[in-house]
């Protein structure tokens, strides 16, 4: 998605917040390392006792039977230990100040770095005349029906089209084309977006998002507010377009990801919407476990390697910024033409408790078997059908699975007043060297960028 974001100079203002971010940074790490140092035995009873409690809960997640119930015994006493130490060593204030200060330094840099109105770079697109949006009046917990989507539909000139049980949503698509409709839109989850925005991009028509599904993920990366349901319909009336990628396996059009690995399997199963957390334990220490099979997922790396099996897999329309695996991550862009894969496996609890201390920091990549990058296509073979998440839906494919990106391939129509930009481009990591660098070149007053 194209953008343009103020430069130049900073203003006396963004310098004053890049200033106020490095030495709420500077205090945050000074406090932290004298409250360690002082109470060094507070320090290493607190790391102690949460790497048990990791290390535990890798064996509940990958064992059964009693192994599992010693497991649980132990995670619950190594919890009761930690509260205990952060509590008789009134390490909550320490806990306190330096999360204060942290957010202090966050909240400046990001006004700091960040222009605080980015803008489309687009002109106003022209009025459509048989404008049309699909709706599945059952997504999001029936998000269309109590924004009454239908009854505003009609009230702006927009033909409302409402999927049934039993219909086909791409047909009902083509239909509206053939009837001579000029702009589509969907209402719905992220797999019914990517099914019409295939159709849009096929007629090479603009497509309109509307955010009535449950998680919404496309339309949060396109920069739309996901709680504005009906100002999304303001893109009919006044939008302006941007060109964005999509994504295929083996033919099926994507606009968010495609996951393979442990969770794709857990919820192929039929028990898995009715009993998650149930169907999750029960299937793990197959999954998990000393005697699990390892998945049969094989590709090749970059560095012309062959991996065998991976826990997690996971092919983005465009590269995801997952600093964490928890909630998915964001991507910054969607037009950049390429592939976002990402691969890890973890083998042992140690390596589980690893991984969970990076991923508290924010370092997820720096695990030992995380690997991540781009490319316009990516095969995954196997000798079996595999387990897919594709946008939210699960599927069952049979290999190799080919994907492909389409650079350009859909035309979005936004509304004006959108934010237009996507959190992942709004975010800042005050931990990182590039950003330090850049807040630095702004309290000198010099034009600077984080990315």
């Amino acid at each position: 998605m194209t953008t343009t974001v103020a430069g130049g100079k900073p203003s006396m203002v963004r310098r004053a917040a890049a200033a106020v971010a490095l030495v709420a940074l500077c205090a945050a790490l000074v406090y932290l390392a004298a409250a360690a140092l002082s109470r060094w035995d507070v320090l290493l009873a607190s790391v102690v006792s949460l790497g048990v409690t990791v290390i535990a809960a890798w064996y509940i997640l990958s064992r059964r039977g009693v192994a599992r119930a010693v497991a649980a015994g132990i995670a619950a006493l190594a919890l009761l230990v930690f509260l205990a130490v952060v509590i008789a060593s009134e390490s909550v204030v320490v806990l306190v100040v330096g999360l204060t200060l942290a957010a202090v330094s966050v909240a400046a840099a990001s006004y700091a770095l960040i222009p605080a109105s980015p803008a489309i770079a687009a002109e106003r697109a022209p009025q459509a005349k048989y404008p049309v949006l699909l709706m599945n009046l059952k997504s999001g917990g029936g998000k269309a029906e109590r924004f009454r989507l239908v009854e505003l539909c009609r009230q702006r000139g927009i033909e409302p089209v409402v999927l049934h049980p039993g219909d086909d949503l791409r047909q009902l698509a083509e239909d509206a084309v053939a009837r001579g409709a000029d702009i589509l839109g969907m209402a719905g989850g992220d797999g019914s977006q990517a099914l019409v925005a295939s159709v849009a991009s096929q007629h090479r028509i603009p497509f309109v998002v509307v955010p009535a599904g449950t998680r919404n993920h496309f339309a949060l990366d396109l920069g739309l507010d996901r709680a504005d349901v009906q100002g999304a319909l303001d893109a009919y009336e006044d939008g302006v377009d941007s060109v964005v990628d999509l994504a295929e396996i083996n033919g099926r059009v994507f606009v968010n990801n495609a996951s393979m690995g442990v969770y794709a399997k857990i919820v192929q199963s039929g028990d898995y919407r009715d009993a998650k957390l149930h169907t999750a334990a029960a299937m793990l220490p197959d999954l998990l476990g000393p005697e699990a099979t390892p998945l049969d997922l094989r590709f090749t790396l970059p560095s012309g390697q062959e991996a065998k099996s991976a826990q997690l897999l996971l092919v983005s329309n465009n590269p995801y910024a997952l600093a964490r695996l928890r909630g998915g991550g964001t991507r910054e862009r969607l037009d950049r033409g390429v592939l976002g894969i990402a691969f890890l496996r973890v083998d042992s609890a140690g390596q589980a408790e690893k991984l969970a201390a990076l991923e508290a920091s924010g370092r997820v990549q720096r695990f030992s078997t995380w690997s991540e990058w781009t490319a316009s296509e990516f095969e995954v073979r196997s000798s079996h059908p595999v387990e897919v998440g594709v946008d939210g839906e699960a599927l069952t494919l049979q290999p190799p699975l080919r994907f492909v990106t389409r650079p350009g391939a859909l035309t979005i129509r936004l509304p004006r007043s959108a934010p237009g930009r996507s959190p992942a481009a709004r975010t800042v990591r005050v931990m990182t060297r590039p950003t330090v660098v850049a807040l630095w070149l702004t309290v000198l007053g010099r034009p600077s960028a984080t990315r």
